[in-house]
């Protein structure tokens, strides 16, 4: 026969107190605040208010059901082809490629979740894929996750809609894949192109970048840089050669490039980058022959660069070498004009000034002077004819701010008021450069914020034709970066 022992409740010897208490259908176990196991009729109560229910270490849990929640598998990141299983949470590489996350049989309230690793689906999807005939969002086939940072968790409801999201995010909290950046200085501004974000720097300032993008190809920006035209000689002067040209075009940022496009790649850090927008040159005051030439314009500077200012246009019986710099300033009579590209850069950061016309058959009255060197054509050559000639040389056309903007052009020559005995005024080249003079015409100073070259004076019989030459145009910084 089995041994029975049969009591209400067990007592503590040294006080007392319950271990065991049965009142009525309930059955305590554990004494005053601490009861640990309540047992009334079908109910079973687990701690108490403001306790905790612990698990041995190795012990597991069933029957409990699941609460809305994944186990994340942190000790193994995903990097091909898997098989998810209920109550689990992944994080997915795709950074060495795609692949995909195949889901297990379906059961009403399953759960899965998953998300992007590496901030890399955009580039290489991840694909999920419904097991066997079952749905997906109520549709048979695959899905594909295709947005940076990028996490999704999905519940199995039933076999019309098959697995749902019930929550899918497109941020990292914690990550940023894209630049964060300011501009500071008067007139400096940053808009929005696109993906993009453009930083314009028309003076002095600072480019700042608080937080660099967790994602390194985001680092790399693309970039302008146009230094200031040069200012124009007068009595028969040579036209300004334009600003230095740079231009790097990052693949992260699409736009429309320059033919010049290419110069130094950079990647920006977490700091604060001077910009210096170099001014233009001035004219040349200096009255009668000879004329003075004009002044080189000033280099701008950005993330480490420097594009140099253009030459100053020659003046009239000039003998010293014409002015160098991003483009060469235009020649006066019979002299070559200035070279361009100075210092050299790769790819030229401008091209040659043009050379004035041989002496006339009376004096400078017939001379046409050179025009100014543009960043991708050089300046147009003097000549006796009865059109001008010494036209500016073209600059460069780039999308970088969003729109279709040409920089950096070439001015015109001055053209003696006798010249060729014809008519015409020698024209700058696109991209800001001045048009030059002829007879009774002034000049035209370089466009400010392009970089062109002012616009060459010629000679005239009498004070009404002797005009100062023309100042060229201040530069420009474009900076533009990945942000969305």
């Amino acid at each position: 026969m089995t041994s029975k022992i049969k009591v209400d409740n067990i007592n503590k010897v040294s006080d007392d107190t319950n271990i065991i208490k049965k009142c009525g259908t309930t059955t305590t176990i554990g004494s005053g605040a601490s009861n640990p196991i309540v047992v009334d009729g079908s109910t079973v109560t687990l701690g108490r208010c403001g306790g905790t229910v612990a698990l041995a270490s190795g012990a597991s849990q069933t029957g409990f059901g699941r609460t809305g929640t994944v186990d994340w598998q942190t000790g193994s990141i995903k990097t091909a082809t898997f098989t998810a299983a209920n109550g689990e949470g992944y994080f997915a590489n795709t950074l060495g490629g795609a692949f995909v996350m195949n889901l297990p049989a379906g059961s009403a309230g399953a759960i899965i979740s998953v998300a992007d690793y590496s901030s890399s689906f955009a580039t290489n999807a991840l694909t999920v894929t419904p097991n066997g005939s079952e749905k997906l969002a109520g549709n048979t086939g695959s899905a594909f996750l295709t947005t940076d940072g990028q996490s999704v968790t999905l519940v199995y409801v039933d076999a019309t809609k098959g697995w749902i999201t019930v929550n899918d995010s497109e941020e990292n909290v914690t990550l940023n894949p894209f630049i964060t950046a300011s501009v500071s200085g008067a007139g400096n501004t940053i808009s929005a192109c696109g993906s993009c974000n453009v930083a314009k720097f028309t003076g002095p300032g600072t480019f700042t970048v608080s937080s660099a993008a967790t994602c390194a190809a985001n680092n790399v920006v693309s970039y302008m840089i146009v230094a200031g035209g040069g200012g124009s000689g007068n009595y028969t002067g040579g036209g300004g050669g334009a600003g230095g040209f740079r231009e790097f075009k990052s693949p992260v940022t699409p736009y429309v490039a320059s033919p010049l496009e290419g110069a130094t790649p950079i990647t920006v850090t977490a700091t604060g980058f001077p910009i210096v927008v170099g001014g233009g040159g001035a004219g040349s005051t200096t009255p009668g022959d000879p004329g003075a030439p004009g002044t080189r314009g000033s280099e701008s500077t950005a993330l480490g660069l420097a594009s140099a200012g253009g030459g100053g246009g020659g003046g009239s019986n000039q003998c010293s070498p014409q002015s160098p710099g991003g483009s060469g300033g235009g020649g006066p009579e019979a002299r070559s004009g200035g070279l361009g590209n100075t210092p050299p850069v790769s790819p030229a950061q401008g091209k040659n000034g043009g050379t004035g016309s041989g002496s006339g058959p009376q004096n400078d009255y017939y001379e046409e002077a050179g025009a100014g060197g543009g960043a991708t054509a050089v300046g147009g050559n003097g000549a006796h004819n009865t059109t001008p000639t010494a036209n500016g040389g073209a600059g460069a056309t780039t999308n970088i701010t969003g729109t279709a903007v040409a920089y950096a052009g070439g001015g015109g020559g001055g053209r003696g008021a006798l010249s060729g005995g014809g008519s015409g005024i020698p024209q700058g080249g696109t991209g800001g450069g001045g048009n030059g003079s002829f007879q009774t015409t002034d000049g035209v100073a370089g466009t400010d914020n392009t970089g062109g070259g002012g616009g060459g004076i010629g000679a005239g019989p009498g004070a009404p034709y002797q005009f100062n030459g023309k100042q060229g145009g201040s530069g420009i910084v474009v900076i533009r970066y990945k942000a969305r």
